[in-house]
């Protein structure tokens, strides 16, 4: 699992913006969800990942973490974080004790939150297909050619967030992110979206700026 594609699924987790060719139910949660989303000055996110492939016999699961704020995010996952203040991406992994540096891209398919979300929601259809009192789940199908073939959103009716996902790879592979806790407007400071190599003795820095 790259971090890029854990970082495209777990933008989701923001908002979700206009999907064209969409129906009209579909689109005014949405709207809804993403109108909400925007109002708060962070997010932090507790997740479980799941990653299922029944032919392939594997079962993994683990945990993680998202901060968010603006353009401005930290994940921690299996035993990486990937730490970005818009515009440098510290990427750590714990087991190697190495942090590699990149500038944030600036084009359209940039690591940012926003950008993800921008460049990915314009690429989907999106179908209300279940609808109960706790929750909805939307179906999410690619335009273009994508290696997965779908994506179900569940958002969470009371708090109108993204409870959760499920990404159908065309390997068979299903991918499964469940938010286990959902918190807005901490007191998150700029500080906490920069890599700082004094936390870390030793590390070795791979600048590739």
């Amino acid at each position: 699992m790259t971090n890029r594609l854990i970082l495209t699924i777990t933008a989701f987790f923001f908002a979700i913006a206009a999907f064209p060719q969409s129906d009209k139910k579909a689109r005014a949660i949405l709207d809804e969800v993403s109108a909400k989303t925007k109002t708060y000055k962070s997010i932090r996110i507790e997740f479980t990942y799941k990653m299922e492939n029944t032919s392939q016999k594997i079962n993994d699961s683990y945990k993680g973490v998202l901060l968010s704020k603006g353009d401005k995010y930290k994940l921690s996952f299996s035993g990486q974080e990937v730490v970005s203040d818009g515009k440098t991406v510290w990427t750590y992994v714990k087991d190697a004790n190495e942090v590699q540096i990149n500038d944030v891209s600036k084009d359209d398919d940039s690591f940012t939150p926003t950008n993800l979300l921008n460049t990915y929601n314009a690429n989907y259809k999106a179908k209300l297909i279940e609808e109960n009192a706790k929750q909805k789940v939307i179906e999410l199908v690619p335009v273009q050619k994508k290696n997965f073939n779908k994506v179900r959103v569940t958002i969470e009716n009371a708090r109108k967030i993204v409870s959760s996902l499920l990404i159908y790879d065309k390997n068979g592979s299903i991918y499964t992110y469940q938010v286990n806790k959902f918190e807005t407007d901490l007191p998150v400071t700029d500080n906490s979206f920069i890599f700082k190599n004094a936390e870390h003795p030793g590390v070795e820095v791979v600048d590739m700026r």
